[in-house]
């Protein structure tokens, strides 16, 4: 290989290796505000954990957090349970970074 071609494929290495951050940092956010939903709906601690799995399933629907926030309003809706979208994108973007610490945090051990 020459040199060209060594720095096209050190430029894809990182870009897939970023990818897979991004995605691990998503998926933990999903799980995180799933747990934080399941607290507010009343669900039982030995419980939470499945339903934070389902957001996680959720949020592979679309790209985006569109397909979290309309599963997260139809679960509270249904337990009538009141919370504006605002406040549920708030809440994505605080768990999105605790995520991220978390994720990075794991990968420099």
């Amino acid at each position: 290989m020459n040199t060209f071609e060594d720095r096209e494929q050190a430029f894809e290495n990182k870009f897939k290796y970023d990818q897979d951050i991004l995605f691990k940092i998503n998926s933990r956010r999903a799980r995180l505000i799933g747990l934080w939903a399941a607290e507010r709906l009343g669900i039982a601690a030995d419980k939470a954990e499945a339903y934070a799995q389902e957001v996680v399933s959720a949020d592979l629907d679309e790209p985006g957090h569109a397909d979290i926030i309309r599963k997260l309003q139809a679960d509270f809706k249904q337990k009538g349970v009141e919370i504006s979208d605002h406040r549920i994108a708030k809440e994505l973007e605080r768990h999105w970074e605790i995520a991220r610490k978390q994720v990075t945090s794991s990968l420099a051990v």
